[in-house]
């Protein structure tokens, strides 16, 4: 394969908006998505490089390995080194531990899965994960397991009709991609068989070359309309776009347009397209040259900067981190990417290998230390986690957690205030559950039976379906039969409505006509606050910085009530927000932090609970009195 200076521009129009969309430019909401052009540049590049091999007779599984080897594990193995050094002195005990199991996960790449499970990558403590952006490493090494075979497989079996097997892979992978945004989000971000075709579509481009058209003009077009689709991505895609699927279309054919206008021009051609000129323009080429290395660095460097603020970093602080990433980016390419990729005695297949070996092995000795050791506590004996009342959620029965069956929940142990004429139905996930401690507080103030329905990650929607929550669809369900049976005149809907925005809150608005078709009265309550981090772990970085009050600023949009209110029509909105919090922030603990209002990032404690409901909890003192006078009208009439 000829290299291609353009290519590596490529590289830099992918890389630099992913740097800076994570520290924060609100200009480029899609500067995620240049991971998709990297993974179709992988695609492209790595079916070069096998076809190079394959034609020439010297294909070799043990081959491939070691050029991979030595271009991914020298920097990722030092990356994740210096993340190691400073996550000791910097991530308090629960997240060292946490960091130490994605260590392991990162050095042998599974990370996508380990994240899949335990973190949304645009969740509000995405941030606070240094190994975060391992994950899209780790799809990449797992496309390298099969690649090479299938490959040889299509070369030597199927006469190289490459677009006969590749393209019905490539077309179910997207179809999976397109289905997984509404039925499994999370799963279709991070996990291979959803991104697949983004890495097919490059090596389709590489082993089936279409041939370049004859107009000048058209090929001109057609690099301009490789800009635009990557820019429009860019500028119009937002983390709150149902993402891979239709929209991974922009950056993924932008960048195939891109790498078709040039692939006849691998030289100094003046004949050029003008994107392709504009792409090997020295500064983009010179990013590109560092991508890799600036990839792994920028995001720990950010992600160690948050942990130690804990709330929104200004400009000054940004640009200090932008130029850190640039010079250790560019010394990582220098003097450790660049020696393993040149032709020297401990390049050779042995040694790399050894080396691979080693190096694996350690980082996973280092992230089981961190394990077994719990995060070593002992490195900051002045922080401790007090035990912070929450109450009974009456999990498993109550509350259910996905381990016991639906039918187990009970109307008389899951009703949480007794003695009023009126029932009504609190419904929802977490955020719904977690108001149930403060309702014996606030009994006479509610004048209402309350009964608890609640699923975790289960929002109160009827359309709602998810592969990680199968058992949500038919809960869900079974909440208007509980409303027919156990006469209830009004239900309370709320859920982390943060968390469900990427699939639209239009089943929420076909809920709420459903349950005003049931002749019940409707309210919802919006998103209440979130934090960037446990509350304790808060209180302790403020003590340290001398901070005498309780405010923090919140970690998610605060315009996300006004979101979903167009949502919430014919029904009885009601926003925490304005009541818990101010233009400084939200209360994380009480003024002498004797008690805090949460336990963890977000869900009430006991006091908090207590609180928000003596605020902004409906009454139906009124359903209560009419209630009482109807039946006073019905006993004189006995009478």
């Amino acid at each position: 394969m000829n290299y291609r200076r353009d290519i590596d521009g490529l590289r830099a129009v992918a890389v630099l908006p992913v740097v800076l969309f994570h520290f924060g430019l609100s200009a480029i909401p899609g500067g995620f998505t240049g991971v998709d052009i990297f993974f179709v540049i992988s695609g492209y590049l790595i079916s070069g490089s096998l076809l190079d091999d394959l034609e020439r007779g010297q294909f070799s599984i043990g081959r491939f390995y070691w050029r991979r080897a030595r271009r991914i594990l020298p920097a990722l193995t030092f990356v994740i080194l210096l993340a190691s050094v400073a996550a000791w002195f910097i991530l308090l005990p629960s997240d060292l531990h946490e960091f130490s199991l994605s260590m392991i996960a990162a050095s042998t790449f599974w990370s996508n899965i380990y994240f899949w499970k335990t973190t949304n990558y645009f969740s509000i403590d995405a941030e606070l994960r240094p190994l975060l952006h391992t994950w899209s490493l780790s799809v990449e090494e797992q496309y390298y397991i099969f690649a090479p075979i299938l490959l040889y497989l299509i070369h030597r079996y199927v006469s190289k009709r490459w677009l006969t097997v590749l393209l019905p892979i490539a077309i179910a992978s997207f179809a999976l991609a397109v289905m997984a945004t509404t039925m499994a989000p999370t799963a279709g971000f991070y996990l291979l068989p959803t991104r697949l075709w983004e890495l097919a579509l490059g090596a389709m481009l590489m082993l089936r070359r279409p041939p370049a058209l004859s107009s000048r003009l058209a090929m001109e077009l057609i690099g301009l309309a490789g800009f635009a689709l990557i820019a429009f991505g860019f500028v119009t895609i937002s983390e709150s776009d149902p993402f891979p699927g239709y929209n991974a279309l922009f950056p993924c054919i932008g960048t195939a347009l891109l790498i078709y206008a040039g692939q006849d021009h691998a030289g100094a051609d003046r004949s050029a397209p003008m994107a392709t000129r504009v792409l090997r323009l020295a500064p983009l080429v010179w990013v590109g040259l560092i991508s890799y290395s600036l990839y792994l660095v920028h995001w720990p460097i950010n992600s160690f900067v948050h942990y130690l603020s804990l709330k929104a970093i200004g400009v000054p602080t940004i640009i200090a981190m932008t130029v850190a990433s640039f010079a250790l980016a560019t010394f990582s390419w220098k003097y450790v990417e660049q020696p393993f990729r040149q032709k020297r005695a401990f390049t050779a297949p042995l040694p790399i290998f050894a080396f691979s070996g080693a190096a694996i092995a350690l980082l996973c000795v280092g992230g089981l230390a961190g394990v077994l050791g719990s995060g070593f506590p002992q490195r900051f004996p002045d922080f401790s986690t007090e035990r912070i009342r929450v109450g009974d959620w009456r999990n498993g029965v109550c509350f259910n957690e996905g381990a016991t069956r639906i039918e187990d929940w009970t109307l008389a142990d899951c009703t949480r205030t007794r003695g009023f004429s009126t029932n009504v139905l609190l419904w929802g996930d977490s955020f719904a559950a977690h108001y149930v401690s403060g309702l014996e507080a606030n009994a006479q103030k509610i004048q209402a039976n309350v009964i608890q329905y609640t699923y975790a990650g289960c929002p109160p929607d009827l359309t709602y379906f998810s592969y990680a929550r199968p058992a949500c669809t038919r809960f869900n369900e079974r909440a208007l039969s509980i409303i027919h049976d156990a006469n209830i005149q009004a239900v309370i809907l709320s859920g982390r409505w943060t968390d469900y925005e990427v699939r639209g809150f239009d089943g929420l608005r076909k809920t709420i006509d459903r349950l005003r078709d049931m002749g019940v009265k409707v309210y919802v309550i919006g998103q209440s606050p979130e934090f960037v981090a446990d509350v304790q772990k808060i209180a302790f970085f403020a003590r340290r910085e001398h901070v005498g009050n309780t405010s923090w600023p919140m970690a998610m949009d605060p315009d996300i009530n006004k979101r979903v209110l167009p949502f919430a029509t014919g029904a009885s909105f009601i926003d925490p927000l304005k009541y818990l919090c101010d233009a400084a922030g939200c209360s994380y603990a009480d003024a002498d932090i004797r008690q805090f209002l949460y336990f963890d990032y977000g869900h009430f404690s006991s006091t908090g609970a207590t609180l928000a409901i003596s605020k902004y909890w409906p009454s139906f003192a009124a359903s209560n009195d009419v209630a009482k006078a109807k039946q006073q009208l019905t006993a004189a009439g006995t009478r």
